[in-house]
């Protein structure tokens, strides 16, 4: 888990809210990704996840679905993200 007082959350919060326009609700999630762990391990750093899917796009699921919208949100929000980290530092 990434703690919510860190840098990488407040810059994804704040990219976030710049594009989508409302502050975010974090969840916890990832936990399936086996990767993760290896990586904050050897990089010590945590992982910022930042998902642009909604919770009716049914996941892996059959009937899984993604709104076309949120994929040119979440192309926007990226840069934001960089900048707001870096400014942070």
């Amino acid at each position: 888990m990434t703690p919510i007082d860190s840098k990488g959350y407040r810059a994804a919060s704040k990219a976030l809210e710049t594009t989508f326009g409302k502050t975010p609700i974090p969840v916890r999630g990832g936990g399936s990704i086996p990767i993760c762990y290896t990586l904050e391990k050897e990089l010590g750093i945590k992982i910022i996840f930042m998902g642009f899917g909604l919770d009716n796009d049914g996941l892996h699921s059959p009937n899984e679905k993604y709104n076309v919208e949120n994929f040119y949100k979440g192309i926007e929000t990226i840069p934001y993200f960089h900048k707001f980290f870096a400014e942070m530092s």
